[in-house]
């Protein structure tokens, strides 16, 4: 009997030692984030599609255009704008995000947030408390007016090289 306890208790004390040496096996190690992953993401910048066209602009560099980013970041967002005033289309984020209001005057081709959760395209001019996101620069006065003054548009979001 005292060596068949002895044999329970030394089978139960290597059995201890093998579930400790396979928990020390499974511990995952994080893999290092190579750095041409870091620069794939670093070399990403904020893309615009008015419909089907798209336009370069240039992005203020503001925490605004960073939380559009994000929102832009894992898959594009689009955003159904309104004709309005007959100088501007505007669309709802669905979200607010981070703003920074001034009193400003707008001209064709501007892209700003108005009450942290509206985007707005120009093609005219405005006065009135925004947010500026940035301006399209491959657009004059009439090109512009082509994109937007026809309709309501849609705005596509996107991260791209």
């Amino acid at each position: 009997m005292k060596r068949f306890m002895a044999l329970i208790l030394l089978v139960s004390m290597l059995g201890g030692c093998a579930q400790e040496k396979q928990q020390e096996e499974a511990q995952v190690t994080p893999t290092p984030v190579s750095t041409e992953q870091t620069e794939e993401k670093t070399d990403m910048t904020l893309k615009l599609k008015i419909n089907e066209t798209e336009v370069q602009v240039a992005w203020e560099d503001n925490a605004s255009v960073d939380a559009l980013k994000e929102l832009a970041g894992n898959s594009p967002l689009e955003v159904r704008m309104s004709m309005y005033g007959g100088f501007e289309q505007v669309g709802s984020l669905g979200q607010s995000i981070t703003r920074n209001d001034v009193q400003t005057v707008t001209d064709s081709g501007d892209i700003v947030l108005y009450s942290g959760n509206q985007i707005v395209v120009f093609y005219g001019s405005n006065s009135w408390a925004y947010t500026r996101m940035g301006h399209i620069t491959d657009q004059d006065q009439a090109g512009m007016r082509s994109l937007l003054a026809n309709g309501d548009v849609t705005l596509t979001l996107y991260m791209g090289e």
